[in-house]
């Protein structure tokens, strides 16, 4: 009985999975159609239900950053450029057009740091990669060295070199994480934006943004958000006008 009651759930668990990815399929489908219409505001919409619903992936992204390009929103066709790289940075169409639109726009950069330029060789998700392998190695390493009845310098210098590899590739993911590329990025979506000295509109303005701009936000302060700028400034901006890349 227990067995039956398991497999009837089971089955309406897979028939609800089912039925939910039917549904995205279709609102994508929907969201294209409207698209090759020429109904962009539309295709929009049924984008961003995608993307409230938690169906992610770089296409999505990038077919949404195409359609408010086409309202010519630089701003979001930036952010969401971004996020399709972000999640596959190989993504050559993504980034072809993320450069066309920042010319559009003239949207302003955030420059990596001479160190980020050294790390940028290789993904955070490699880095990690390469930080686990490294461990269990020395790990492995370790149990053998004490199990051995002989002590072996070289076995010994490897384990410790491999937790010392697993030591540097979790410093670059750090310093990766917490770049001008890492999860504070954002991107300015509103439009005339100024960073300001302080959190007033009657502030001195330290820097314009333009739609699209990055910046790296440093902390926030009720509707405000202190943020690092391109051309090595900082200023206040207010949060509605901006936007992080990593949801």
């Amino acid at each position: 009985m227990k067995s039956s009651t398991y497999l009837i759930a089971l089955l309406f668990c897979a028939g609800s999975a089912v039925s939910a990815i039917a549904q995205s399929d279709a609102e994508f489908t929907k969201a294209n159609q409207e698209y090759a219409k020429g109904n962009f505001k539309e295709a929009i919409t049924s984008y961003e239900a995608q993307v409230r619903a938690g169906h992610w992936n770089a296409n999505l992204f990038y077919d949404l950053g195409n359609a408010y390009f086409r309202t010519r929103d630089f701003g979001r066709a930036i952010l969401n450029y971004e996020r399709a790289l972000a999640l596959d940075n190989h993504h050559p169409e993504a980034t072809a057009n993320l450069q066309i639109a920042r010319d559009e726009s003239r949207a302003l950069e955030l420059q990596p740091t001479r160190l980020e330029r050294y790390l940028q060789f290789a993904t955070i998700n490699q880095y990690s990669i390469a930080a686990a392998v490294a461990l269990w190695l020395g790990i492995f390493g370790i149990v053998a060295l004490i199990f051995a009845r002989r002590r072996s310098a070289l076995l010994m210098s490897l384990s410790i070199l491999c937790l010392l590899l697993c030591a540097v590739a979790v410093w670059a993911i750090h310093t990766l994480d917490n770049g001008s590329n890492g999860v504070a990025l954002a991107i300015v979506t509103g439009t005339d934006v100024q960073a300001r000295l302080a959190t007033a509109d009657t502030a001195n303005s330290v820097l314009a943004l333009p739609a699209g701009s990055e910046i790296k936000i440093l902390s926030t302060r009720g509707d405000w958000m202190y943020a690092a700028l391109p051309n090595d400034l900082r200023g206040w901006i207010q949060t509605k006008n901006a936007e992080q890349v990593r949801l």
